[in-house]
């Protein structure tokens, strides 16, 4: 199976800094790059790795949190796949998910060392292909399309307050696109200690094209126009730089990343009617590798397992099979606009109070001095 594969990032017309990143590699010979041997490769037996990262929590956190991210997931993922057998779908898919859960345990460590960045985060979309399957880990709501016939399909899904208001029937799509909440997220690795890797699996097609790509992009341009340009565009370089205009054009109000992947080669079959494209929980039988032992959680009625902060050592923790919905306190977005609200509220108080106390020391002041041109009170010496 051969990937030809481009990815871009834009910092958009808005921002001052971007807080995006990404990173595209063969983890068979070890290249992270997008050097020309990168971005056409055949697949090998330890797969490629495609991932977009968004940060939050100010310029600095939020870039920070993103590139901490990148480099935690291939770093683990790239140990974890180290040894001389060749993994099989449910240890990659197994490895994929305790890398992504290893970036929220460090990028959480980090924050609490470093007070200046409590509360910083990042999204977190992982492709992985393996074979002629695309495994996904999702965290946030950085999204990944499949292209297939012209046609875009999203294969995440949002970790979003959004996302579980369209669930269930509260809203709908059109305006969840237009609420002034569309911004809050449900998960997002950094804030809290533990988070649910959402972990999807999804065969791929010769011609299928796959894109990553950060809200910047996907709260702009609508889905079928990701479709359309990603099928009328053979250069990978083109489709991506398309995509980031077009978004830039709409006002460019966020950081922009695209990753654009197209399958091809004679290990692939054609597309047929029959084939499925979508979200699917793909459930693991085991999930081993670094875990603690106080994250061996038993499934209570209508609960769910939360994905846990990882540490050295080798062990196996047993999961159910299904998925249960996890609602934990959203963590909002937070912006640049919300810090100076609070600078300007902060002023405005210092101000009230050099008001009230000018206006007290001139009141102290007048009832010992006594009005211009009158008498003084009694108990004053005058001149």
């Amino acid at each position: 199976m051969i990937v030809h594969v481009f990815g871009r990032t834009d910092v958009g017309r808005t921002r001052e800094h971007n807080e995006d990143a990404f990173v595209v590699a063969d983890l068979t010979r070890g290249n992270a790059t997008l050097q020309p041997e990168v971005r056409t490769h055949e697949v090998g037996d330890r797969g490629s790795l495609f991932m977009v990262a968004d940060g939050m929590g100010g310029a600095a956190a939020g870039e920070i949190a993103s590139a901490m991210a990148i480099e935690v997931v291939l770093r683990e993922l790239t140990e974890s796949l180290s040894s001389a057998d060749a993994p099989d779908k449910e240890s990659y898919a197994s490895s994929l998910k305790r890398a992504t859960a290893a970036a929220n345990a460090q990028i959480h460590a980090f924050a609490l060392d470093h007070p200046e960045y409590r509360g910083m985060g990042t999204t977190a979309t992982v492709a992985a292909v393996l074979g002629d399957t695309l495994f996904l880990a999702q965290v946030g709501d950085s999204r990944a399309y499949l292209v297939r016939d012209g046609v875009a399909l999203q294969i995440t899904k949002d970790q979003s307050l959004m996302q579980k208001l369209i669930e269930a029937g509260e809203i709908t799509e059109e305006g969840a696109e237009h609420s002034e909440r569309r911004n809050i997220l449900l998960q997002a690795p950094g804030p809290e200690s533990q988070i649910r890797v959402d972990l999807t699996p999804q065969q791929v097609r010769r011609g299928d094209v796959l894109v990553l790509c950060s809200d910047g992009l996907s709260g702009q341009v609508r889905i079928d126009e990701i479709g359309r340009v990603a099928t009328v565009e053979p250069d990978l370089m083109t489709v991506c730089k398309t995509l980031i205009d077009r978004a830039n054009e709409n006002g460019g109000p966020d950081n922009i990343t695209v990753i654009a992947v197209r399958f091809d080669g004679d290990g692939l079959t054609a597309a047929s009617r029959d084939d499925s494209v979508g979200h699917l929980v793909f459930p693991l039988a085991s999930d081993s590798g670094q875990i603690t032992a106080s994250t061996r959680t038993t499934l209570p009625p209508g609960g769910f397992v939360r994905d846990t902060p990882v540490a050295r050592g080798r062990t196996t923790l047993k999961v159910p099979t299904l998925e249960m919905p996890m609602l934990p306190e959203p963590t909002p977005r937070v912006s640049a606009a919300r810090r100076v609200r609070g600078s300007l509220i902060a002023l405005g108080l210092v101000v009230v109070f050099l008001t009230l106390l000018t206006w007290f020391t001139y009141r102290t002041a007048a009832s010992v001095v006594g009005p211009k041109g009158g008498t003084a009170p009694s108990g004053t010496v005058t001149p």
